[in-house]
């Protein structure tokens, strides 16, 4: 799973602790880590669900101004049929 610089920052700074991916199969498991730039993350949890249930909070704990931002972000998203939303944190220093 690739995540932008920034986002990997926020996440660091614990501003992001949720993100949202589409996958034709995912790249990583709950309970698992993810190596970075910045350092390992924690996938805390793993749901798969539908886009049109991502709610407000999740938004902004996604980093997003607000649900409408998130909406925009999605349409650039590119295809897949499984859509997940991740909870994530900041371990330290791989």
């Amino acid at each position: 799973m690739l995540l932008k610089r920034d986002l990997l920052e926020d996440i660091k700074a614990g501003r992001v602790d949720v993100i949202f991916r589409r996958w034709s199969r995912p790249t990583v498991k709950a309970g698992g880590t993810l190596k970075t730039k910045v350092g390992l993350l924690a996938i805390k949890a793993m749901d798969e669900m539908d886009p049109a249930d991502v709610t407000e909070s999740d938004a902004k704990r996604a980093g997003f101004a607000d649900l409408a931002a998130f909406r925009r972000w999605l349409d650039t998203m590119k295809p897949g049929h499984l859509f997940h939303r991740i909870e994530v944190g900041y371990v330290g220093e791989a």
